[in-house]
């Protein structure tokens, strides 16, 4: 498959990083403070890293046109890798995997809007 030009490749990226903007943006109205923004262990990329109190809120920050569209950009493989690389930054913690944590998916879509989905992954 031919690489896509440059300009696409970066267009993308400024896009997923004003998405990932828009997000921490939504979760810090909410009362959340950015802790890692694009952190990258050895089984991948957290797209934002949040801290509320003892919680630690790990986004995965998805785009589409609209909310059906960014919905359907998250993969079974996407969420293995957040869940494993969430678990590596979790080992890290003083805590531990006994920290307080969940991972979530925050949509951006349409003209800006942001809906954040709080423990997207499964249990609670």
């Amino acid at each position: 498959m031919p690489k896509p030009p440059a300009s696409t490749g970066l267009r993308a990226h400024l896009a997923g990083a004003a998405a990932e903007d828009q997000a921490a943006r939504a979760y810090e109205a909410l009362g959340y403070a950015l802790v890692e923004q694009r952190w990258r262990g050895a089984a991948g990329e957290i797209d934002l890293i949040l801290r509320k109190g003892a919680l630690l809120a790990f986004a995965e920050v998805k785009t589409g046109p609209s909310y059906a569209a960014a919905l359907a950009r998250i993969t079974p493989r996407q969420m293995r890798r957040v869940q494993a690389s969430a678990a590596l930054f979790l080992d890290q913690q003083p805590e531990g995997a006994l920290s307080e944590a969940r991972i979530d998916v925050a949509l951006v879509f349409g003209t800006g809007e942001v809906e954040i989905l709080e423990n997207a992954y499964g249990q609670g």
